[in-house]
């Protein structure tokens, strides 16, 4: 199915010699650590009243694992993820521009942008950013001040020249149709949750602008005393098309 090929994509490249050795839990995060010792994380999302596809994904090859990302379990789909950015988001993981902000290089005069997520004000994107676009469409699955809930998508993405997509759209499932309706405007992928798997900007994806931990030892300890900051033990990076 069309609607699974993001998810193809990204279980494809996944290694059988790699397993997957720990899972770490937050309320926000959830955190995966591989055998080779790399670690990823992606938002958690609760969700856990249809049935798992494995019993627990530790102990299992990434390549196995990593079919969870399309369970209907939201908390297994969030261990998934995060298994698999360990493996993609790394800092030789292609086309990798280090320590570049989402909308660097981005002229936004004029432009019809939508944003799937609200992320203002997080990260490294301000109102201010926008100041110069025609019109900011602002969509989000949880109730916040000047957000459009997000079955505006169907109605405001069409008309939109930029669009800018969290990554945990990945784990909720939401994330083939907003490309879909996105399929005429320039597209970046942002946020922790983000596999920065260069296969994916087949997709007409332009941009995805992710996370590579660097002081693992200290997310996961965060994770726990629910103290977490992914800015503060984590690189941002870029894998942009050429």
């Amino acid at each position: 199915m069309a609607s699974t090929l993001y998810y193809d994509l990204l279980i494809q490249g996944l290694p059988e010699a790699v397993t997957v050795r720990e899972l770490v839990h937050g309320v926000s995060w959830t955190a995966a650590v591989l055998s080779d010792g790399k670690t990823g994380v992606a938002m958690h999302t609760a969700g856990d009243s249809v049935p798992r596809v494995f019993e627990s994904l530790i102990g299992l090859p990434l390549a196995e694992a990593g079919r969870a990302v399309l369970s209907w379990n939201m908390e297994e789909a969030s261990e998934a993820l995060a298994a698999v950015n360990a493996w993609y988001n790394t800092e030789d993981c292609g086309y990798v521009y280090p320590d570049v902000k989402t909308l660097e290089g981005i002229d936004l005069q004029g432009r019809t942008v939508g944003m799937i997520g609200k992320m203002i004000g997080h990260g490294n994107m301000t109102q201010e950013d926008f100041s110069c676009a025609r019109m900011l469409y602002v969509m989000d699955r949880e109730e916040k001040p000047g957000a459009l809930p997000d079955s505006a998508c169907e109605f405001f993405l069409p008309e939109c020249d930029l669009v800018i997509i969290t990554g945990s759209a990945a784990v909720n499932k939401t994330l083939p149709r907003l490309l879909e309706l996105s399929r005429n405007a320039e597209v970046i992928l942002t946020g922790p949750s983000v596999s920065c798997c260069p296969a994916l900007l087949q997709l007409g994806i332009n941009r995805l602008h992710g996370r590579v931990i660097n002081r693992p030892e200290d997310m996961l300890r965060a994770i726990v005393e629910r103290r977490m900051s992914v800015n503060a033990y984590s690189l941002p990076f870029l894998v942009q098309a050429r």
